[in-house]
């Protein structure tokens, strides 16, 4: 509680001080900024938002929060898996960082920012006790060189000891950026590095201390979660790497000039269109995995297989990757006659991948506990592959009524030859019930290659060699957007064929025939004075569950008060999350990865947390008890099996813009 005292006073004297600079500043009006992200492959601009919004502030501090549906190992920073089918990310060439997704930047998460003064986001969150704590400070900067050129940095800093033993997770990222925006030339990058270690207990050893702690207890009811026994005692993930992303375009035009009506050779105003543009994007990024367990008791009771050493176990996975992009596009709106922009492209890539060596000969005698290696050959530690796709891109982005986005690849080189990957989406504004409803439409095919390390791979517990078939994805859906009554409406539908999971003993496999998986969602939103209600439902079925297992329903509800007092806002609520029993995925910590299970059901548990989200000036704090409803709605809060979610824990928070 000391360090709770002392966090709160500081978050009061920086809020003050804030107010303070506010009350000076808000006489000074200041040109809006700007944000955005960025499309692949070409790297097309697309607006974003500002993170300084204060509604549902403390809620990017809760495990379970990262989707309506989350399966996670319980720690704020730890492994987690998406079970809405459709907001699913597919298999990445370094699974590893796959599990981590949800902390680890990238090109899709990216943002950019145009702030013409410099701006410094600034914010500290923390809570649990001292045995327990969780901490994560961040801060992001932007600053304009001139009015088209910007730099910008990132830091990233989580710390979180776990309510559970031998759970602890710690991420460090930094990073850096800048863009150009010229009437000829265009620069957009960014370098970003990161660096996770994740404790490993492969979850706790008998799931009544959760659900019936006097039963395993002699009768005592309370259990201190740091005295629960795990799997494992002495194993962790590190997971680290970095990415450089630069996108060049130069643009090829002509001056359009307006002048005085009374004086002709007086120029009012003077614009740049470009007809043509060329375009070069370049990405390298290099990942390392490593899994590392010390106890060899551990060793032998907790994996059915070894291959490589009884005592001690040491992984090692490396991979870099290196893309070019190059394009030729005739731009879009440069004469009344060019209603959408057209691009051709190629891209060639190299993947290098560097594994575990395995020094013993297959006929050797072997170590004590250690099994024959389980192929008939030795696979390669190293290996390099090339790949290039020529592709294309129709689109519309300046349209009052219709815009549309469609990109189509077909690979021609290396482990890409035969592959397509074409997607697309539409969308159109009318008017109803005196105001704009948007209607979308989207439609995508991927015909793609199993990724190198789900057919080749080596470690102390898991080798395999497979020859999979190609992946076939088809999907088509619909949105409808109505602002007037706060309803968003989606409904999409996709088919799978040959689809690649890992099965009950943790290892890929390919699924040979079709799965179907239909998704329905409604965010329905209500507001009355200063009552507001927030509503997230999704329904999914899939046409398989031993394939592609999902909870048919997900919920996440949010019920709060807004409203101002003087000059500070203020948010107080509780919201809950919540989704259907189903076949849980597990978790296997060696591999980093969700396998599919079929005894143990999760699922059927709300989630619920008290809040109060506060704004005065540019300062934002909140203060939260999370899982507040523990004990009073059950005590099967399992997210996967063996995992369960964190305890009640009280969470508090600060963020400062420091815009000068």
């Amino acid at each position: 509680m000391t360090r709770f005292r002392h966090i709160l006073s500081i978050i009061l004297g920086v809020a003050a001080v804030s107010a303070a600079h506010g009350a000076q500043a808000d006489s000074t009006i200041v040109q809006q900024s700007d944000a955005w992200r960025v499309l692949q492959p070409l790297g097309t601009r697309v607006e974003a938002t500002l993170d300084t919004l204060h509604t549902n502030y403390a809620q990017e501090f809760v495990p379970s929060e990262v989707s309506d549906a989350w399966a996670c190992t319980g720690n704020f920073g730890a492994e987690g898996y998406n079970l809405i089918f459709t907001d699913r990310e597919p298999m990445s060439a370094f699974f590893f960082r796959d599990a981590l997704s949800a902390w680890i930047p990238n090109e899709k998460t990216m943002r950019f920012y145009n702030t013409r003064i410099p701006m410094t986001l600034l914010s500290y969150a923390t809570g649990g006790s001292r045995e327990t704590t969780q901490d994560r400070l961040r801060g992001d900067f932007s600053g304009n060189i001139n009015k088209r050129a910007q730099i910008g940095a990132k830091l990233d800093y989580l710390y979180s000891k776990g309510s559970y033993n031998y759970q602890a997770a710690k991420n460090f990222i930094w990073g850096f950026s800048g863009s150009y925006i010229g009437d000829r030339y265009e620069f957009q990058g960014y370098y970003n590095h990161y660096n996770s270690v994740n404790k490993e207990n492969g979850g706790i050893e008998d799931d009544r201390y959760i659900t019936d702690p006097a039963e395993v207890q002699g009768g005592t009811t309370s259990v201190d979660t740091k005295t629960i026994p795990t799997n494992l005692t002495a194993a962790h993930n590190r997971v680290k790497g970095g990415e450089l992303w630069m996108n060049h375009k130069y643009k090829i035009g002509f001056w359009k000039e307006e002048y005085h009506e009374e004086y002709e050779d007086s120029i009012v105003s003077r614009e740049y269109i470009p007809v043509t543009a060329f375009t070069w994007t370049l990405k390298y990024n290099q990942n390392s995995h490593e899994f590392i367990n010390t106890s060899a008791a551990n060793d032998a009771d907790f994996w059915e297989h070894t291959y490589l050493s009884r005592g001690e176990t040491y992984d090692n996975t490396r991979y870099w990757q290196l893309r070019n992009t190059v394009a030729i596009s005739l731009m879009e709106g440069f004469n009344k006659y060019a209603k959408a922009g057209l691009s051709a492209f190629l891209t060639h890539e190299i993947r290098s991948y560097t594994q575990t060596p395995d020094s013993l000969a297959i006929d050797a005698e072997l170590p004590e506990g250690v099994e024959p290696y389980p192929l008939e050959a030795k696979l390669a530690p190293k290996a390099r592959e090339n790949y290039l796709w020529a592709g294309a891109q129709l689109i519309k982005q300046q349209g009052t009524l219709l815009n549309y986005q469609a990109t189509a690849e077909i690979g021609l080189l290396g482990r890409a030859i035969g592959e397509v990957k074409a997607h697309g989406n539409v969308d159109t504004r009318l008017k109803l019930f005196g105001d704009t409803v948007t209607v979308s439409a989207y439609g995508a095919f991927y015909n793609t290659s199993p990724e190198y390390l789900m057919e080749n791979y080596v470690s102390n517990h898991f080798i395999w060699h497979n020859e999979f078939s190609k992946t076939r994805r088809y999907s088509v859906g619909g949105m409808l957007n109505i602002p007037h009554t706060n309803t968003f409406l989606s409904v999409g539908i996709e088919n799978v064929q040959n689809h690649i999971y890992f099965n009950e003993h943790c290892l890929p496999t390919q699924f040979g025939g079709n799965v179907q998986v239909f998704t329905a969602r409604l965010h329905q939103n209500f507001r009355f004075r200063a009552l507001n209600w927030e509503n997230r439902i999704t329904y999914q079925t899939t046409s398989n569950d031993e394939v592609i297992p999902l909870p048919s329903l997900s919920i996440y509800s949010n019920l709060y008060l807004k409203f101002k007092i003087a000059t500070l806002f203020v948010q107080m609520g509780v919201d809950c999350d919540y989704y259907t029993k189903y076949k849980a995925v597990g978790y296997q910590p060696a591999t980093m990865t969700f396998y599919n299970q079929r005894e143990i059901e999760c699922g059927n548990y709300p989630f619920v947390n008290l809040y109060f989200n506060f704004k005065l000036s540019k300062t934002r704090f909140f203060i939260m008890m999370s899982h507040i409803n523990q004990g009073l709605t059950g005590d099967n809060y399992f997210s996967m099996p063996h995992y369960p979610l964190n305890p009640r824990r009280f969470q508090m928070g600060l963020s400062v813009d420091f815009t000068n």
